[in-house]
């Protein structure tokens, strides 16, 4: 457009000293007046262009991750982008069973012993039925045995409490296996590349740092990433053994209780 308006500029200028000059005898102020508009435009031109490299540098936390992604090689990068993939759909899929299996154990147990009293052990047995989460279901099992002695009954509440255990714990391994090989993978792409720089610097028969830099920049990245991936996943991994704990602990506190609640009911 600056262009544009320059020959505009320059064209309107020459037909305004056509009007009042021969256009043969081009006189030395127009030919002044010609490259000062030249260097107007010349000097504009650069102005615009230094204004616009600072944010045509400027780039996202996006597109440079992309590119170090790309850098650092589809083969251990790929693998380890699978293992966050991976990884963070199993800590999420154990986060909603967690907080869907926690309830409110002092409510719940307050149900049941005012079931137990009023009703007996089948009003006991529909508050549980009617009651989700890992507590419930072992409340059930041990009124469900209560005819059979409480010794009995104590022993589904162990036996089943040792199943929900088993449920909680479901697949949290895996998220163990994806913390622990994603740094491994990265190790692996960064010793390759030392390797492959090597090989460059023996083939030259000499050391150059601008042959391996690029190796090397490329081998670090795989080490970044995989460690990248191994925090995030291991935050993950803390909270979800953490509210694993925390319900383990409310079911053994039920449990005693339970039993408590039936030999009273006993008696």
């Amino acid at each position: 457009m600056k262009r544009l308006f320059s020959m505009l500029a320059i064209a309107g200028l020459l037909a305004f000293n056509a009007t009042t000059a021969n256009a043969k005898d081009l006189t030395p102020v127009m030919a002044d007046q010609i490259s000062e508009i030249v260097a107007i435009d010349d000097a504009a031109t650069a102005l615009v262009q230094d204004d616009a490299a600072p944010a045509a540098e400027e780039k996202g936390f996006q597109q440079v991750l992309k590119e170090k992604f790309i850098q650092g090689g589809a083969g251990f990068m790929g693998i380890v982008l699978l293992c966050l993939i991976l990884g963070l759909a199993v800590a999420i899929e154990r986060i909603i069973f967690l907080n869907m299996a926690t309830t409110n154990t002092k409510k719940l147990t307050q149900k049941v012993e005012d079931a137990l009293a009023s009703g007996g052990v089948e009003a006991a047995k529909d508050v549980c039925r009617n009651t989700r989460g890992p507590i419930a279901s072992i409340y059930y099992q041990g009124l469900d045995r209560v005819d059979e002695g409480v010794d009995a009954a104590e022993k589904a509440v162990v036996a089943y409490g040792g199943v929900q255990m088993g449920q909680l714990e479901k697949n949290v391994s895996w998220l163990s296996l994806f913390i622990a090989i994603a740094p491994m993978l990265g190790f692996m792409g960064t010793v390759i590349g030392m390797i492959q720089a090597f090989e460059k610097i023996s083939a030259a028969g000499g050391l150059d740092a601008s042959l391996i830099a690029g190796d090397i920049q490329v081998a670090l990245l795989t080490t970044v990433f995989g460690l990248i991936v191994a925090i995030i996943l291991q935050i993950f991994y803390n909270y979800i053994i953490a509210k694993i704990d925390s319900i383990v602990n409310s079911m053994e506190d039920a449990s005693i209780i339970l039993v408590d609640m039936l030999v009273d009911h006993k008696k």
